[in-house]
């Protein structure tokens, strides 16, 4: 059950709700993220060698698959870079410098042009890419308030979040949004501050020029999280939470992503280390084939963390066997897991292959993490559902979430 201190103004918000109860029909032929068969990520199990896309910490970036299936991964500190792989993630080029002075963006793929972004829309600037991330021109935004005027800041607002998404189905197809965090008075994740932090979404449908700060996800001390669209058109948020011991907090949109309900904690998903109250952000992706809804997350998969021993101390020194899991029922249950890393690990998102690239059928994992210490590189896996499965039976398994 949840601590009344960690309910966000539920009692407000439920009023809205019912401006919003009617769920968004599927639409027939799937939308821009439909675009992949099943039998793409099965097969033979695979995973391609790891590759070091940086040295030290940095994974909070975030990875993205451009529409001609180029891997993009960013890394936000000391400004915005990015690094690319043309061949399924095999090999990486040299790193890109979007621009010295952009810091904590976050990056999305517009699936209406084709073109990326990279955006901190609370700091007033996007980056845009036309050829799959090699060159970037910035752009002057507009960031909306959320209801009670706030929206997420310059130097977290974004940072340390899952790439955003294109909208595929409903009313509000081709919206463009991202998860975001308002930050408290001072935009500071000093632990005093925490319980004034609250996860939220920002989304834009003019292509990124005006973005709206969504109605706030109903808990408290809540960031760094993660969305994705079922194939019904409802969102499902994923968040980190820094108050309290427990797996993550979960809470889906009918609306397009502009108001939050039914908070509660997974019974599967960590969030970090077991133990703690420290959280780590992880990344959620739902694999584009129509008619299912399998949503793969990466977190950490450890009983090894405490409790830190000062007020605002980390227990990263503790993190460790970067993990994915796996649900076939829109994550309503996350029945497989598998360890992708054994050794110290930290932060880590999600991307998706495109069909007909040389990205098809894999899944890439960018986490924090090394033999030594979770600080010491940025790395990338890549492997495709069958090696996650690890001998599962696919049928079953999508057997029982109908």
């Amino acid at each position: 059950m949840m601590k009344p201190t960690l309910i966000l103004l539920i009692s407000l918000l439920a009023p809205l709700a019912a401006l919003h109860a009617q769920t968004p029909k599927p639409e027939a032929g799937g939308g821009f993220a439909t675009a992949s068969r099943l039998e793409e990520f099965l097969g033979e199990p695979l995973f391609v060698p790891m590759q070091r896309v940086w040295e030290k910490r940095g994974g909070w970036g975030g990875i993205l698959t451009a529409k001609d299936g180029t891997v993009v991964a960013f890394q936000s500190p000391g400004g915005g870079t990015c690094r690319r792989s043309r061949d399924g993630g095999r090999t990486w080029e040299p790193e890109i410098v979007i621009s010295p002075d952009a810091v904590n963006g976050r990056g999305l793929v517009d699936e209406r042009t084709g073109g990326l972004l990279y955006a901190n829309p609370g700091a007033g600037w996007l980056f845009r890419s036309r050829d799959h991330g090699a060159s970037w021109t910035r752009e002057s935004v507009q960031a909306r308030p959320d209801g009670f005027g706030n929206v997420p800041g310059k130097s977290i607002g974004v940072v340390a979040m899952q790439c955003g998404i294109t909208l595929a189905f409903g009313k509000h197809k081709g919206r463009l949004i991202m998860p975001a965090r308002v930050a408290g008075p001072k935009d500071s994740n000093a632990t005093e501050w925490r319980p004034y932090h609250y996860s939220t979404a920002l989304y834009s449908d003019d292509g990124g020029k005006v973005w709206q700060t969504s109605k706030p996800f109903p808990v408290l001390g809540t960031g760094e999280a993660a969305l994705a669209e079922l194939s019904d058109g409802r969102i499902l948020y994923n968040s980190r939470e820094h108050m309290t011991r427990g797996n993550r907090f979960m809470a889906h949109s009918d609306d397009g992503g502009d108001l939050w309900l039914g908070a509660y904690r997974s019974a599967d998903l960590p969030d970090g280390v077991r133990g703690t109250s420290y959280g780590c952000l992880g990344g959620m992706v739902r694999l584009p084939i129509a008619g299912h809804d399998i949503l793969l997350y990466s977190n950490l998969d450890s009983e090894a963390g405490k409790m830190p021993a000062q007020v605002g101390g980390s227990t990263r020194e503790f993190s460790e066997k970067v993990t994915v899991w796996a649900s076939f029922d829109g994550g309503r249950t996350w029945p497989v897991k598998r360890l992708v890393h054994d050794g110290p690990g930290a932060y880590s998102t999600l991307a998706v292959g495109r069909s007909g690239t040389p990205s098809q059928g894999k899944i890439y994992l960018l986490f924090e993490g090394g033999p030594r210490s979770w600080d010491e590189a940025v790395q990338v896996a890549a492997f495709n559902l069958s090696w996650v499965l690890d001998g599962r039976d696919i049928g079953t398994l999508l057997g029982k979430a109908h």
